[in-house]
């Protein structure tokens, strides 16, 4: 569905991208991982269209997207911090990303809003809510219009538990529809029931590519934090 060919991006001395590349399908769960630097957040955003690489390219169900600016209505986007208009409300907020995206998008999905408790909160402006509660509104927006892909950047960072059980469950029901889920978290103990593949970065280089059965076989650990430790201690052995 996704394929980035030999990446390689640069912010002046740092190449934030050095030669990655990678497949994402349909179907599965991928844990995006790795340490702060380690250029997750620069290949999500080169995905997303918001960064563009110095040399290799994206395609998006076999088009480059360089030249189908459009494949973007099919990917749906949580950020790791909201930012969204302080004076709106909850609801003028979902109105109006509603409003832009319904040419492409009609059939929307108001589960999450409904489950995290926002119909009843809806005249609340931004500015008065919680880290939390931005976090919800954020996870509604991402899961509103049906996507075929699912971009999650700590999703469940702030969270309450209720609130993260109540997501991890949704985004089980989004991979069993056949979608494909993308998730960068450091809250690794969010990640072991949902994962399908792991994919490793460090210093803008892709360490490894792996289906989680096979991870965990090679490594004999259940726990997707205690294999990514061993494979970096065998490593570095």
């Amino acid at each position: 569905m996704i394929i980035a060919s030999n990446l390689t991006k640069r912010f002046g001395k740092l190449k934030a991208l050095d030669d990655v590349s990678v497949n994402f399908m349909k179907g599965e769960c991928i844990a995006l991982m790795g340490p702060n630097g380690s250029g997750k957040t620069t290949l999500i955003k080169s995905i997303l269209g918001m960064v563009v690489p110095d040399s290799g390219f994206i395609t998006f169900n076999d088009k480059n997207i360089l030249r189908d600016w459009q494949y973007r209505r099919h990917i749906g986007y949580m950020p790791q911090i909201g930012r969204y208009p302080e004076n709106m409300t909850i609801g003028q907020v979902i109105a109006m990303i509603k409003d832009i995206r319904s040419p492409y998008n009609t059939a929307f999905d108001e589960e999450l809003i409904e489950s995290f408790g926002l119909n009843a909160m809806l005249k609340k402006r931004m500015r008065t809510l919680s880290g939390g509660t931005r976090q919800k509104v954020s996870a509604s927006l991402a899961f509103l219009f049906n996507t075929d892909v699912l971009i999650l950047d700590e999703p469940t960072a702030g969270l309450d538990p209720v609130a993260s059980e109540i997501l991890k469950e949704k985004i089980k029901a989004q991979i069993k529809k056949g979608r494909l889920v993308i998730i960068t978290s450091h809250i690794l103990s969010d990640l072991d029931e949902l994962v399908t593949q792991v994919i490793y970065m460090q210093e803008g280089k892709l360490l490894f590519h792996k289906n989680i059965n096979i991870l965990r076989n090679e490594t004999g650990q259940q726990k997707l934090a205690r294999a990514i430790v061993s494979v970096m201690h065998n490593q570095r052995s």
